[in-house]
């Protein structure tokens, strides 16, 4: 999210809501899906982060994935 977004490091935190705390928009999510895809090499279903919300939404979805 750092470097993709330009988002500093600091202020990311568990609680923030992506399109209202982070600015991401529909765009930014699919390209964080194929950084996270090409970063972990496994298959993730866009699907999921449909109903993502929160930096910690998205931890949720993933950890599975990179367990």
């Amino acid at each position: 999210m750092v470097s993709e977004f330009e988002i500093e490091t600091d202020s990311i935190r568990l609680e923030n809501r992506l399109y209202d705390d982070l600015k991401l928009d529909s765009l930014d999510m699919v390209d964080l899906i194929l950084n996270l895809k090409n970063h972990t090499d496994k298959k993730i279903d866009p699907a999921l982060f449909k109903n993502a919300c929160t930096v910690q939404d998205l931890v949720d979805l993933i950890h599975p994935v990179w367990g």
